[in-house]
């Protein structure tokens, strides 16, 4: 249920955060040399072993690339913290939001073989989904749903996932959904939208998505270890495990199955693959001389359709494309995107198009400043020939700043209960059936001296409840946050029993409130 701002939900501010460009410089539109790049790569080698060293991350891999060839591939640490294993260039990561950017260019892949167009509508190519509008409905496009500015609020269908909910099931339940914009007139970043847009493009195909993902471009560009499904990711022996800080240490043992919206983030893959798409990308569609995606379609991905402001740590100017950030700053153009899961991954990819240089940086734990700052340290490397601040200091702090006290504020107001606390109904007052078109149904019982929430697809979750006053009850749904409480508000009528309850974590959307549906 409630998430510390899960990637799933913290992907907006993940994603604004995670290409590397700022302050206007010497190097605008500049052209480098391979040996430019190689030069710096011992630098980059060692700034990556420092990281590790210091606790930063458990596990990293890198890979560096120039025009068509792979300059660096190489792994650092860990796959999972306490043990042997290292992490290696062909150690495969979940990727998180980083999927957004491969899925769109296997979508490029599709426009340019005419199945379908940037400007489809939704409504041709899937003509059972809805918008909560009709006129978005009939217009939505898979231009709007890549762009994220169907006016579908950027968290409609992650609350859903959270509770067990399937990709079917989570789209068919967006019409519920109020729009948070005007058609076309706001950015939301939506995982769920996204992944309609894809799904939806996929469809004149007449196969499963993840059968495109491999036909269109996994295959043909030798992604050997590249999947679309958690159960591929599993089957890698040679795979990262994720990780999160608790009592300021590195614990591995939480799992994330993205498969509800893979497209948008449940691709996993390694440097090695990851460093041949980036290749792909910075040759306009072109790896080793083959044309593999219509260089025209790829493009369309890459245009600055929808302002997002600046980057608050280097000072770009971001917009987003199709599937892409899109940035202005002090090395000129940057194609980039960030990725991550709360629960211990964080991934980003950065080019600079004019220069032709590449880097994708993979990580197996969250949160922390390392993509990012050894993104920034090496662009400022090549271009400059020196790093112009601490950018490793200045990411994690921003990471620190953004998550830490929202967290902390939220566990400080349920730390006690007020001093003039009520005590409870008679628990019996409260079990029973609840439900309503968006969350389904959901259990109230009482189990010992206290009593349980059932909610999902056939029970899937089941959250102890901790009274805090009067009606109001507590459940710790975040596994990776376990002491992080969110509110159970019973509403009583003037017969002493519940006729609805409030579920704070599905609640943003307004969604969140259930009501008796007998015994």
């Amino acid at each position: 249920m409630q998430r510390l701002r899960s990637p799933r939900r913290l992907a907006p501010i993940v994603l604004a955060l995670g290409v590397m460009s700022g302050w206007p410089g010497s190097a605008f539109g500049q052209a480098i040399t391979r040996a430019q790049v190689e030069a710096n790569l011992p630098a980059l080698e060692a700034l990556a072993q420092r990281a590790i060293a210091a606790g930063d991350v458990p596990g990293l891999a890198i890979a560096v690339v120039h025009g068509d060839e792979t300059l660096f591939l190489k792994g650092f640490g860990r796959r999972e913290a306490g043990k042997p294993d290292p992490v290696g260039p062909d150690t495969v990561f979940q990727i998180a939001s980083l999927s957004k950017p491969v899925t769109s260019t296997i979508v490029a892949a599709l426009v340019g073989d005419g199945v379908v167009d940037w400007d489809s509508r939704i409504a041709d190519l899937d003509p059972a989904f809805r918008l909560h509008e009709p006129y978005p409905a009939s217009q939505v496009t898979v231009r709007d749903f890549l762009n994220h500015r169907s006016g579908l609020p950027g968290l409609a269908g992650d609350d859903l996932e959270q509770i067990g909910y399937g990709r079917d099931d989570i789209l068919r339940r967006l019409r519920l959904v109020r729009p948070s914009s005007s058609f076309r007139a706001g950015y939301s970043y939506s995982n769920f939208g996204f992944t309609e847009g894809a799904v939806a493009a996929a469809g004149p195909t007449g196969q499963s998505w993840d059968v495109v993902a491999r036909e269109r471009l996994f295959g043909p560009l030798g992604m050997t270890s590249t999947g679309t499904t958690y159960e591929a990711f599993l089957t890698r022996v040679d795979r990262a495990t994720l990780h999160v800080r608790r009592d300021g240490v590195w614990t591995a043992g939480i799992r994330r199955d993205p498969d509800a919206q893979a497209p948008a983030g449940g691709v996993s893959a390694n440097a090695h693959d990851l460093a041949r798409w980036m290749r792909l990308v910075i040759g306009n569609g072109r790896f080793e001389g083959r044309p593999l995606v219509a260089a025209a379609a790829l493009a369309q991905t890459h245009g600055p359709l929808t302002a997002r402001g600046t980057n608050p740590v280097t000072g770009g100017a971001s917009f987003y494309g199709l599937g892409w950030n899109v940035e202005y700053g002090r090395h000129g153009l940057v194609w980039g995107h960030a990725g991550a899961f709360s629960v211990g991954a964080q991934t980003l990819v950065s080019i600079h198009p004019d220069a032709k240089l590449g880097i994708a940086l993979l990580t197996n734990a969250f949160p922390s400043g390392v993509p990012e700052g050894l993104a920034d340290s090496f662009a400022d490397l090549v271009f400059d020939g020196r790093i112009r601040k601490d950018w490793l200091k200045d990411w994690s702090e921003t990471y620190g700043t953004m998550f830490g006290p929202s967290a902390a504020a939220n566990r400080a107001a349920y730390a006690q209960p007020p001093a003039n606390a009520s005590a409870s109904l008679p628990l019996s007052a409260y079990t029973g059936r609840y439900a309503n078109a968006y969350v389904g149904d959901a259990v109230v019982a009482e189990v010992g001296d206290g009593l349980t929430l059932t909610v999902g697809p056939g029970g899937a979750r089941t959250y102890p409840l901790r009274h805090f006053d009067r009606d109001l009850f507590l459940c710790f749904p975040d596994a990776e946050a376990p002491d992080n409480p969110s509110a159970i508000r019973f509403a009583v009528g003037s017969g002493g029993r519940a006729h609805a309850v409030t579920l704070d974590a599905l609640n943003a959307n307004g969604l969140g409130t259930l009501d008796r549906s007998g015994e």
